[in-house]
Parts: structure tokens; sequence; C-alpha cells
């Protein structure tokens, strides 16, 4: 079993984080977040470092301990530094283009697609085949990420449709005469 439970999150200088009941909230120059903790684990805030500990030896308790301590380490990352997805868009034709609150896809299709940005998002497009991604919340990021990229997913013959940056498509060989 995994002991990355047992490491204490480092505070960087600029984060609170308090502890009101069963809810720890870290604040940042970017935001606040939030996290609602189980009554399986139990956290300790030091002056520079944040403790999370098991109530007990249960299963539960345990697997809950590693799970909690990282989600305490991605709220204090993202109130302090943020979290960046880029996506690249390939195809001929394929492009993307910010309107007012709205992410305007041409992918092929014979409409485009408007993706509204959530609360706490930021999408830009630096170019017409890149997006980026910005926000304080890593899962939030990360779904608002897939959902765009889930509109037209990169194919393994020509490498056509929305791929990560840093993902590598594997190619397919074409049909032989």
């Amino acid at each position: 079993m995994s002991r990355v439970g047992k490491y204490p999150v480092p505070v960087p200088a600029g984060v609170q984080v308090t502890l009101a009941g069963r809810t720890l909230k870290a604040k940042g120059k970017l935001g606040e977040l939030s996290l609602e903790l189980t009554e399986f684990v139990d956290v300790e805030i030091g002056p520079d470092q944040v403790a999370v500990s098991p109530r007990g030896e249960d299963r539960r308790a345990r697997t809950l301990w590693g799970t909690t301590r990282s989600l305490v380490e991605g709220m204090v990352k993202g109130v302090s530094v943020g979290y960046t997805k880029s996506m690249e868009i390939t195809g001929t034709g394929y492009k993307a283009a910010m309107q007012g609150n709205d992410l305007v896809l041409n992918l092929g299709y014979s409409h485009e697609i408007r993706y509204p940005a959530p609360a706490g998002i930021k999408i830009t497009c630096e170019r017409p085949t890149a997006v980026k991604v910005e926000g304080i919340d890593k899962q939030k990021v990360g779904q608002v990420a897939a959902e765009i990229r889930g509109y037209r997913g990169p194919e393994p013959y020509k490498g056509k449709g929305i791929k990560y940056d840093n993902e590598t498509i594997l190619r397919k060989e074409g049909k032989k005469k």
C-alpha cells in the first residue's frame, strides 16, 4: 500500500490554510478552495505545513489518508500557482476561437461547437490551433479539458483532432494496395 499520506504538505508563503469544523480552506493569491473532510482522517495545521493522519487502522481510513493528503496538496498548489492544460488542434480547417465567454470550435462537422467556459475556468486561444485551459481547481481544469477534447479526439491514421500538448498519438499504417 502507498505511504504518500505520511509526508506533510508544505505550505508556501502567501497561502493560508484554516480548519473550521470538518472543512479545510486554503486561501492564496489566486483564490480560495475548500475541502470537506471525512470522519476517517484528522488534519493538523503547522506553521508551514499540513499533516494528515488516519483516525484508525482499518482499510477505509488508510485509503482515505493518502487521498486526502493528495487533495490538500492539490488545493495548496492551486491557490498558489494554479493549473494549466494545453491542447493542440490538428486537421485541415480545424480551429478554435474565443467569442465572449464561449469557446467556438470548428472541427469538421456541419456546425460549429460552442462551449461556454464554466465559472473559475479561463480558456484562451493564443493561435487558432492552440487552446489553453487555466484555473485553480485541478479536477475542474482536467474535466473541462477532457470535455473539449471529447468533441473530436485524435484519430490514429492522420492524427486529426484535439490532443493534449504532452500526449503522443500512436499512429497506424493505412491499408495497402
